[in-house]
């Protein structure tokens, strides 16, 4: 789904952010943006309703490297947590090219993680997207809290199909590059392999 400005020379990748309200999506992007330099980052675009929680997303422009020419630009979404944002959520994951699944650790979060994990899978079928073809990858966030399930359980009940997957504080960064470094990737490998 990326899209090629042959004018400017520069292949446009999307990324989204996936997960419950409140497992760290944002906070992930925001790591990001912080820590990126200036001269290779866009504008942080944030639409927030009255009760601050992000409703529509995040975006940042990152450059990384070249494909046939071209500069790669990668724009990261984030979609709201929160179930009744349902057509957010869908209009968000339009030509998407990866997503990040971010996992919210906590016990009493599991729920949530699998209801946004069902949620999300169908409305890529919705869209028509084989989700067997999309690159995904897997963070199990706040991993730094007590009351945190085991990452086999995690990796049982969210990660059925084997996705690589990375533990993650994101208020410290902690995996936040790792898990952007290997979705960035594999988003290119598949951009490559359609070229």
């Amino acid at each position: 789904m990326s899209f090629v400005n042959y004018q400017t020379k520069e292949v446009n990748c999307k990324i989204v952010f996936y997960g419950p309200g409140m497992g760290g999506k944002t906070t992930n992007i925001q790591y990001v943006y912080k820590k990126t330099a200036g001269d290779s980052r866009g504008d942080m675009i944030s639409l927030s309703t009255e009760n601050e929680r992000t409703l529509f997303f995040d975006f940042l422009p990152l450059d990384l490297g070249e494909i046939r020419g071209f500069k790669t630009r990668f724009h990261l979404y984030t979609v709201p947590g929160q179930v009744f944002y349902e057509a957010s959520r869908k209009l968000i994951l339009r030509g998407v090219d990866g997503i990040v699944f971010v996992a919210d650790s906590q016990v009493e979060r599991m729920e949530a993680n699998l209801e946004s994990l069902q949620g999300m899978e169908k409305n890529l079928k919705e869209q028509g997207y084989d989700i067997e073809q999309l690159p995904i990858v897997m963070q199990w966030n706040k991993r730094d809290l007590p009351n945190v399930v085991s990452i086999e359980e995690l990796e049982s009940k969210l990660n059925k199909r084997n996705l690589p997957s990375f533990e993650s504080v994101a208020t410290d960064g902690v995996g936040v590059f790792e898990t952007l470094k290997t979705i960035s990737k594999l988003v290119l490998m598949n951009l490559k392999s359609g070229l």
